[in-house]
């Protein structure tokens, strides 16, 4: 029996249920019952049945995963699979700025811990972080932690006032304006679509600044056969596999999330195999946390 094999008899065996993030090595993403972003994947940990989830992804996902589902055992393969961007962000530094800033409401973007989730007042995705802070009810808005999605949002929300966390991911910093330039002389048929997470100067070049999920829709939907891709290369192998018949590029060299690429087969089929590694949130965490998550779903 190969190692895929064991994979899928554990599954059955324990009733589990394996969900995994668009930038998930291929094959994680092939073995995986379902293949999304955050809030595809949140949306599914609380409508999925299974007493068990399995997480392919970074701790804070499987985090929010627990906290809309407190009755599921969660497990997340790769107990190291952190998310430096998440890390900018302490708790007693949110407490902080809350305290200079009465009156405004924590959006906080779900790339964070469940601590500061829990002092938020609404989350977002990439997908509904503009929708989300135009629907909120306050003018002032303290948006953490990600500077770059939060200039998009404020850019989009020009009628509020939006306090910005200056965080940022590692790997959509990488993206660099010259780059996309090239890339549009070498190919000018290209519909040249980046994440939100990129730097401004990227974000305004592009033809779409579209979630992982918005990429997925885009590429179906659009009539163009060539697409040069701003965000983690695992991103890719989805398009490709929706899309046999376009063709789909990196902008620049392929970018890599080293904390995406540790979730492995041998590291699936031990957590299944063994239950690792759960992830246990304080009661209070997960009871404030839900508030914002659910209210994220709300605001769509």
């Amino acid at each position: 029996m190969n190692i895929k094999e064991e994979i899928l008899k554990l599954k059955e065996t324990k009733k589990a249920v394996i969900l995994a993030h668009n930038y998930q090595i291929p094959e994680i993403q092939d073995l995986a019952d379902f293949v999304g972003d955050s809030l595809e994947l949140s949306k599914t940990s609380k409508k999925i049945e299974a007493p068990f989830i399995v997480f392919c992804g970074v701790r804070f996902m499987a985090e929010t995963a627990k906290i809309l589902s407190p009755q599921k055992t969660v497990l997340l393969p790769a107990l190291d699979a952190g998310c430096p961007l998440a890390d900018t962000i302490l708790p007693d530094q949110l407490l902080a700025l809350k305290a200079q800033h009465p009156d405004a409401w924590v959006v906080s973007y779900v790339n964070t811990s469940a601590q500061i989730k829990a002092s938020s007042d609404v989350c977002c995705t990439s997908s509904n972080a503009v929708s989300v802070v135009k629907n909120v009810p306050s003018k002032k808005v303290i948006f953490v932690p990600d500077k770059n999605l939060g200039w998009w949002v404020s850019k989009n929300v020009p009628q509020k006032e939006i306090i910005i966390w200056q965080g940022s991911c590692f790997v959509h910093e990488q993206f660099t304006l010259e780059e996309l330039e090239r890339a549009r002389s070498a190919m000018p048929d290209a519909v040249v679509m980046v994440h939100p997470e990129c730097r401004k100067e990227v974000v305004q070049r592009a033809d779409l600044v579209l979630s992982t999920a918005g990429m997925l829709k885009s590429a179906r939907e659009s009539q163009k056969k060539r697409f040069i891709v701003g965000t983690e290369e695992g991103m890719l192998h989805k398009l490709k596999k929706e899309n046999p018949q376009k063709e789909f590029y990196s902008l620049g060299c392929a970018k890599t999330c080293v904390n995406m690429k540790k979730t492995t087969l041998r590291e699936l089929r031990d957590s299944l195999a063994k239950g690792r590694y759960e992830i246990h949130l304080e009661e209070d965490i997960i009871k404030k946390a839900s508030i914002a998550l659910e209210r994220m779903i709300q605001y769509i």
